[in-house]
């Protein structure tokens, strides 16, 4: 047979193909993986946006003239002078100002039509919250079932249509706003959830703390964003009910486009690059989607790195909680500077844990890259710094005595610092099971939020009566111990390895079978370039003249230096007695023809 002394040596290296263990990282700086990241990056953003919008927007829809005899006690121990204080220009509160009410209903064309109670108020604003608790932890056992995207991209059209229903609810009353708000904290239920699945199926574990907390700090993004923008909105001529016109056909755009451009997993993608495609399902040892074994419910519950997880998330949430809602009460009523009447001092604790949290994710990938540092390592370190960092922070803020700018200061590093939980224990769920971590995120998720309703009710019981520096102290003090205790319980128990329920040895198995198919593949084309690459045999045109086939590659006839192409061809059928296409490197494959 008239094989050349190129195609020889092609078809023996050919037979001596061999499948790495490790992958080498694609070349291209953006591949599908991270548009996928970017889309949810956005989703979050969108969805926190829907959250806390109605927030911003009651101001503006309540008559606060209506309930103005509703006083708000304040405490005289920083103010007993008299004199007004300022931050920067920024006059603060004096003391014969009894309520936040009677400066808002000062101010002309500032009153909306509605005469809510702050009662009332609670109960709406707390709605949406309800609805989402309890779609957690169904959605994360359905999305492992069926799939995460399609729950991701309607829950979140769902969030995003009812918000545009929320004007015209209003007008019919409170109940059905109320009603309105429900069913969008029903829609928002995947979000966590889902995302976390599908980061499991997307991103490779040495990539997962950037990619991780660049998807979670959408979060403090989509605050950032909302709050100054809620207050422009407020103040247009539509008035309140343009921020949600504006937010819910932004959410809306973005569901119809993420159903379009995303997919469940790499192996669905019609467009993702090949290369791209091997790395990561290499890197997650095929685990994220490819199997559906029963949930090991029983192992889950007995796993102290679960516990571990769960105990910071929960700690998380009530301590993040006191920072962001409860300090900013105690500056009002101890300090007498209402921070939220500046969009600038408002957003800018978040995005200090923005700019944090996404500087330190690329210090732990680049710990985990050079393989001086395990996965364990990384993400107590990292947690360390998110969870102890705050608690100092708040016991720091319960002694700062009258000063306002130290406290806004105190306040802006500890949330800040507190971006490290992305890289810590909320990406954790990703290394202990990839198979289940959407699971496991829904049901810390939503016993996280149900710990974070504690904090209000403890200040509220705590500093009942007069709001003085030593109770708001002790509110201070408490969450400060929350962060740290359950901080340690993580750090003591946490792991950053896969655990033996998550069935590694099935994907080992997976991954030998994959292998064989691969190497049977490169061994059966080895046998067909040297059965059909005989130079006689073969025309110009690419047709093989003495067994009748005529093969057609991308651009017309194959041309003769295809034939002997040498490729992995791990997506081909393992047996075909065709000529076969394969979309994988764009080019025929060879049955062996017998002669």
């Amino acid at each position: 047979m008239g094989l050349g002394n190129g195609t020889a040596a092609e078809a023996e290296n050919a037979k001596k193909i061999v499948i790495d263990d490790e992958v080498p990282k694609p070349k291209g700086w953006l591949g599908a993986r991270h548009i996928i990241t970017f889309m949810l990056f956005l989703g979050m953003a969108n969805a926190y946006v829907m959250r806390t919008n109605m927030s911003v927007a009651i101001v503006a829809m309540v008559n606060h003239t209506a309930i103005v005899g509703e006083e708000q006690l304040l405490d005289d121990e920083c103010f007993k002078d008299e004199q007004p204080r300022t931050i920067s220009g920024i006059r603060l509160l004096t003391s014969n100002v009894s309520t936040a009410a009677s400066t808002k209903a000062a101010e002309p064309g500032s009153d909306g039509e509605y005469v809510w109670d702050t009662d009332l108020q609670a109960y709406i604003l707390s709605s949406f919250f309800y609805g989402y608790v309890i779609t957690q932890i169904p959605f994360g056992i359905m999305a492992k079932k069926y799939g995460s995207l399609y729950f991701l991209g309607v829950g979140m059209l769902i969030n995003s249509v009812f918000g545009l229903l929320v004007p015209i609810a209003a007008e019919f009353g409170w109940e059905y706003l109320i009603i309105v708000r429900f069913i969008q904290g029903l829609g928002e239920g995947p979000i966590v959830p889902c995302t976390h699945a599908l980061l499991a199926k997307w991103i490779p574990p040495n990539e997962r703390s950037r990619m991780g907390a660049f998807v979670y700090a959408g979060a403090q993004f989509g605050t950032v964003i909302s709050m100054p923008l809620s207050g422009l909105l407020a103040a247009s001529p539509i008035k309140w009910p343009s921020i949600f016109y504006v937010f819910g056909a932004v959410g809306a755009v973005w569901s119809v486009i993420f159903l379009i451009m995303c997919y469940e997993d790499p192996e669905k993608h019609p467009r993702i690059d090949a290369e791209e495609k091997k790395y990561i399902l290499s890197s997650l040892w095929g685990t994220a989607g490819v199997s559906s074994p029963p949930i090991p419910w029983k192992s889950i519950l007995c796993s102290l790195p679960f516990w571990a997880i769960l105990i910071a998330h929960m700690g998380h949430n009530y301590g993040y909680e006191t920072l962001m809602t409860e300090l900013p009460t105690y500056m009002k009523q101890v300090l007498h500077f209402n921070i939220k009447d500046n969009g600038l001092w408002s957003s800018l604790p978040y995005l200090a844990m923005w700019i944090f949290s996404m500087a330190v994710s690329h210090v732990a990938d680049w710990m985990l890259s050079t393989k001086r540092f395990t996965h364990t390592t990384v993400r107590k370190l990292i947690n360390g710094i998110g969870q102890y960092g705050p608690g100092i922070a708040l016991i720091a803020a319960s002694y700062t005595g009258c000063d306002p700018a130290l406290t806004v200061a105190i306040l802006t590093i500890g949330v800040g610092l507190n971006g490290g939980i992305y890289s810590g224990f909320k990406v954790n769920h990703l290394d202990i099971s990839p198979r289940f971590a959407g699971i496991l995120m829904a049901f810390t998720n939503c016993l996280a939020n149900l710990a974070g309703l504690l904090a209000p009710l403890t200040a509220g019981n705590v500093i009942k009566g007069n709001p003085t520096q030593a109770k708001w102290r002790i509110v201070f003090i408490a969450a400060a111990l929350v962060y740290i205790l359950c901080c340690t319980f993580y750090t003591i128990f946490a792991s950053g390895e896969r655990q033996p329920w998550d069935n590694p040895d099935e994907d080992e198995s997976e991954e030998n079978r994959r292998k064989s198919t691969d190497v049977e593949a490169n061994n059966t084309q080895t046998e067909c370039i040297e059965e059909m690459a005989d130079d006689d045999n073969m025309n110009e045109d690419g047709a093989d003249t003495k067994f009748g086939l005529r093969l057609r590659g991308r651009k017309g006839a194959l041309k003769k230096k295809n034939v002997y192409n040498v490729k992995d061809h791990k997506f081909m059928p393992r047996f075909f007695k065709q000529p076969t296409f394969c979309s994988h490197c764009k080019e025929y494959i060879f049955p062996i023809l017998k002669r």
